[in-house]
């Protein structure tokens, strides 16, 4: 059993291969929450359809370069999802992304939870009291788009949180992934 993604290669493979795996480096986490803004009010095989372009405008999400860039161009362009909000998200959340003292993969790491295996979707919550801290540390330090509903998802796609459902057929590597994450980023 798969957990989403079923009749969709993008998103089966999405699943399989990424979500709920840990991701450690900062690039990776910044692209995830840029992403994850991106997500709101939207489906997520919406976003996952746009990735590649996104990766393309914003130079792989390399938060220096997204520092610095004019996002007023790329609301013309097609291939992306178009909000100028979400887009200017996405410099701002760079700016805080290098701002951040102490890097971005400790602050988010420090909110890792060990949750036993939801067995339904009506097991897993929208946002946790976790979710919600991170979500304020967050926007203290400048980032946007970072709810606590949106920030779970974060948790849940990162693999801080693995919340692939106890049947699903990559929980238990996932989890072996999650153990073997080097101590200074476990809770």
């Amino acid at each position: 059993m798969r957990c989403f993604g079923e009749g969709d290669e993008l998103y089966a493979s999405y699943h399989d291969t990424e979500w709920g795996r840990p991701q450690l480096g900062e690039r990776a986490l910044f692209e995830k929450i840029c992403l994850e803004g991106f997500q709101a009010g939207l489906s997520w095989i919406t976003v996952l359809r746009k990735r590649m372009a996104l990766r393309e405008v914003f130079h792989d999400f390399d938060p220096v370069k997204v520092a610095a860039m004019d996002v007023t161009p790329l609301v013309e362009d097609a291939r992306l999802i178009r909000s100028p909000a979400k887009l200017q998200a996405c410099v701002r959340n760079a700016e805080a992304t290098l701002a951040l003292a102490g890097g971005l993969p400790e602050l988010v790491w420090s909110y890792r939870d060990d949750t036993p295996a939801p067995t339904s979707w009506s097991d897993v919550p929208p946002s946790t009291p976790g979710s919600a801290a991170l979500a304020k540390q967050l926007k203290k330090a400048g980032f946007v788009f970072v709810g606590p509903t949106t920030v779970y998802s974060l948790l849940q796609a990162c693999g801080i949180v693995n919340d692939h459902l106890a049947g699903c057929l990559v929980r238990h590597e996932v989890e072996a992934l999650l153990q073997a994450v080097p101590a200074k980023h476990r809770a």
